[in-house]
C-alpha cells in the first residue's frame, strides 16, 4: 500500500519524496514499433528457361519470340530480328523454318585463328538459322491493283 501511495505522489518530471531511488523514474517505454516488419519477398521467381519457343513448322505472328539464348546458338534468318539480349523474334506473320548451313569463316578472322586451328582436319562447321516464311497476302491491297 505504501508503494502505491509513493507512486501517486511522484510526478513525471522527478521525485516529490526525497530519498527514493531514481531508477523508477528513468524507465521509458518505446514510442516506435520494434524492427522486423520488412519482408524478404525476392528470390521466388523461376529461373530463365533458354531455348527455342516455337517449333519448326509452327505459325507465328509478328513479334512472337522464337528463341531465347545466352550465347548466340541460333542465328536470325529471313524475317527474324535479334533483340539486345540475343532473343530471336518474328518480324512478319508466317511459318517457322530451322535450317543448318555450312559456315566458313573469313581466312584471317579471329574465329579462324582460334576455333578452326583447334578442330580436327576435315571437320565441317554448321550454323543453325531460324527463318520465318511469310504468308502470301492475297486480296489485301485492292486499291493498288486499281491504279
Amino acid at each position: 500500500m505504501a508503494s502505491l501511495v509513493s507512486l501517486m505522489l511522484k510526478s513525471r518530471a522527478g521525485l516529490l519524496v526525497p530519498g527514493e531511488s531514481p531508477l523508477i523514474d528513468s524507465v521509458r517505454f518505446a514510442s516506435k514499433k520494434a524492427g522486423g516488419s520488412s519482408k524478404n519477398v525476392g528470390g521466388k521467381s523461376p529461373g530463365q528457361r533458354y531455348g527455342f519457343k516455337k517449333q519448326d513448322g509452327n505459325f507465328v505472328h509478328a513479334g512472337n519470340i522464337l528463341a531465347t539464348q545466352r550465347l548466340i546458338r541460333y542465328h536470325p534468318g529471313a524475317h527474324v530480328g535479334m533483340g539486345t539480349n540475343k532473343t530471336l523474334y518474328a518480324l512478319e506473320d508466317g511459318y517457322v523454318r530451322f535450317t543448318k548451313e555450312v559456315y566458313i569463316p573469313p581466312p584471317r578472322s579471329l574465329e579462324a585463328t582460334q576455333v578452326i586451328t583447334k578442330l580436327p582436319k576435315g571437320v565441317v562447321l554448321y550454323k543453325t538459322f531460324i527463318s520465318v516464311l511469310p504468308v502470301k497476302q492475297e486480296g489485301k491491297f485492292r486499291l493498288v491493283d486499281l491504279v
